[in-house]
């Protein structure tokens, strides 16, 4: 829900802004509409820019507990063109982002995903000043190939457990994954194994590079299983899910 802020740069009788995401709930590749609503104080003044960010939870950067939220990292922005807002007059403009295929998920097999967390951030560059004017959370929901590799998981006997955020590349912390990610950050999401692969076995961190046409699944910072969207098909690929981790892992 959107709710108006004034900016705190100005300082008393300040524009105020409002934030509102047309569509809140979108998928990796997806667009989301943004309308900004500002209006003037007690004087004339220049907007110079206006910057929409994708933003989401990255661990990395809480280092004061894993509930808070207090430095969002950046996966997309995009910059408006600024504008002159007349004191007690109202002007509305309207942007859109296009998150990339690489973004991280809130939400997963029709449920929240512990630890997503994902906004957009509306800046205002005003008198030289940046002022962060609004911060609207967004639901991020998987694409129906990383739904049905979640399943895959599932029905082998996986708990889902949680999901984080890191900031980096794999190719340079984990050579051997041979990954092909393009974005500065990669989710890991956690399982717990089922009792039938221990003994001494507790957490399987996967993560997904995902594309316009296929995915790369990557367990236990391995080589990937990749699924390509056009031929989804559930049993099969649980089943090839199944071999790639019995490749590294065999149960007992």
């Amino acid at each position: 829900m959107a709710c108006r802020t004034f900016l705190s740069a100005l300082g008393v009788n300040a524009p105020s802004v409002e934030t509102v995401v047309e569509n809140p709930k979108v998928s990796p590749g997806g667009t989301v509409r943004v309308v900004v609503t500002a209006v003037g104080g007690g004087a004339d003044v220049d907007i110079e820019r206006v910057r929409l960010e994708v933003v989401v939870r990255a661990e990395d950067l809480e280092l004061g507990g894993k509930a808070s939220w207090k430095h969002p990292y950046a996966v997309a922005t995009v910059d408006l063109e600024g504008f002159r807002l007349p004191a007690g007059e109202t002007v509305t403009v309207r942007g859109e982002v296009v998150l990339p295929w690489e973004m991280p998920l809130t939400h997963a097999l029709g449920a929240p995903l512990a630890g997503g967390r994902a906004a957009i951030r509306t800046e205002l560059a005003v008198d030289k000043s940046v002022d962060q004017g609004d911060f609207d959370e967004i639901e991020v929901h998987a694409l129906p190939a990383q739904d049905a590799v979640l399943q895959a998981f599932t029905d082998l006997g996986f708990e889902l457990r949680e999901a984080e955020v890191k900031i980096g590349f794999l190719p340079e912390m984990a050579p051997r994954m041979e990954s092909r990610q393009t974005l500065e950050c990669w989710q890991e999401i956690d399982f717990i194994f089922p009792e039938s692969w221990k003994p001494g076995r507790q957490e399987l961190e996967t993560v997904f590079v995902a594309r316009e046409d296929s995915l790369d699944a990557h367990p236990g910072g391995l080589p990937a299983a990749t699924f390509v969207y056009a031929r989804l098909n559930q049993s099969a690929w649980t089943q090839k899910l199944e071999k790639h981790v019995l490749g590294h892992w065999p149960s007992r």
